[in-house]
């Protein structure tokens, strides 16, 4: 224990490419030989519950700075294992309660987790020298592996339970130091043996984009000149619709009819995007972009088809970008639904 009160850890790992910050921690303990959970009492305390928390999202600054400190990492490195980074991109404002667009939720009970909230590739993780679990995982537009092509996965595939790697070493607490954090905590499946399926695309051009959309996540976060907060606002917006149960909105009815393709059973009840499964979200996001596709000239059809109306279009959107209110404020006359271009 005592090389742990030094400045610097004996064993001070830094954060892989694109690795959260719980992947990364509990890497840390397991390197020292301890649990997670063992780990984090004996740096910070007794009184302090680390895992009780989403900490991807929720992790305290003091925290952090003691994560640059003890393993000679720049506090920008740090803050950057966080979904803190996607303030100004994918959401609006970074909160410490309440949902976040496109962030999934883990639904913590105490230290389980009862959401589907972190995502992963088998064939990343198989091909991964040390398998670690990536931030752009929590994203609940990516259903696609930007790397392989193939469908993410939200769930062990031979018992259904959420991952939680910081729950591992309580199943398999002798291999602390050797175990890789690619198994299930529960059945001990080991998730790169999962099997890599091709994704259902509905429409060719849709599914490239969705994939190009995943991908300007993927290098670094940085605001592209065709999709910024705005447009991802908008995306939002959109799915939240593809299940509204306002009356007289008939949205994802109408994109199905368009491309041609049958509907999938969806969890009942005010659910979030983000807390749907994988599979409603794959099916859900690919009629969103559908419509992103040419958005003027499709919105304008489902309003003509009166499968929307103008003010579901911006019911509680906050801040919706100059170009989608051009495009809804024609529909707030119903003559202009009888004028064609």
């Amino acid at each position: 224990m005592l090389g742990l009160t030094s400045p610097l850890w004996p064993i001070h790992y830094k954060p892989l490419p694109d690795e959260l910050l719980s992947c990364w921690l509990v890497r840390l303990a397991h390197g020292h030989g301890m649990k997670s959970q063992t780990f984090c009492n004996v740096i910070f305390g007794n009184r302090i519950q680390i895992w009780n928390r989403d900490i991807d999202r929720l992790a305290p600054s003091w925290l952090l700075d003691e994560l640059s400190r003890r393993t000679g990492t720049s506090p920008e490195t740090v803050l950057n294992t966080t979904l803190r980074t996607y303030e100004g991109l994918l959401y609006r404002q970074f909160r410490l309660s309440g949902a976040l667009h496109w962030i999934l939720v883990l639904k913590m009970y105490h230290r389980k987790r009862e959401g589907h909230g972190l995502q992963f590739c088998p064939t990343c993780l198989a091909e991964d020298t040390i398998p670690y679990f990536r931030k752009n995982w929590r994203i609940a537009f990516n259903t696609v592996c930007t790397r392989h092509g193939t469908m993410l996965l939200d769930r062990c595939p031979k018992c259904s339970v959420a991952v939680a790697v910081h729950r591992l070493d309580m199943a398999r607490p002798a291999d602390v130091e050797l175990a890789p954090l690619s198994y299930c905590h529960i059945c001990g499946f080991d998730l790169r043996a999962a099997p890599a399926t091709e994704p259902i695309a509905y429409d060719i051009p849709t599914a490239a984009l969705l994939l190009k959309v995943s991908r300007i996540v993927d290098t670094g976060g940085k605001p592209s000149p065709e999709w910024d907060l705005g447009r991802y606002s908008v995306m939002h917006q959109l799915c939240k619709l593809m299940t509204s149960r306002y009356q007289h909105v008939s949205l994802r009815q109408f994109v199905l009819e368009q491309i041609g393709t049958q509907d999938m059973p969806l969890a009942e009840g005010h659910i979030s995007f983000e807390m749907r499964s994988i599979e409603e979200r794959h099916h859900l996001a690919q009629l969103t972009a559908w419509l992103l596709m040419d958005p003027e000239r499709r919105l304008t059809a489902a309003w003509r088809a009166q499968a929307v109306r103008y003010n579901v279009l911006v019911k509680d959107f906050h801040q919706p970008p100059i170009w989608y209110n051009r495009i809804v404020d024609n529909f707030s006359n119903w003559r202009n639904r009888f004028i064609y271009s």
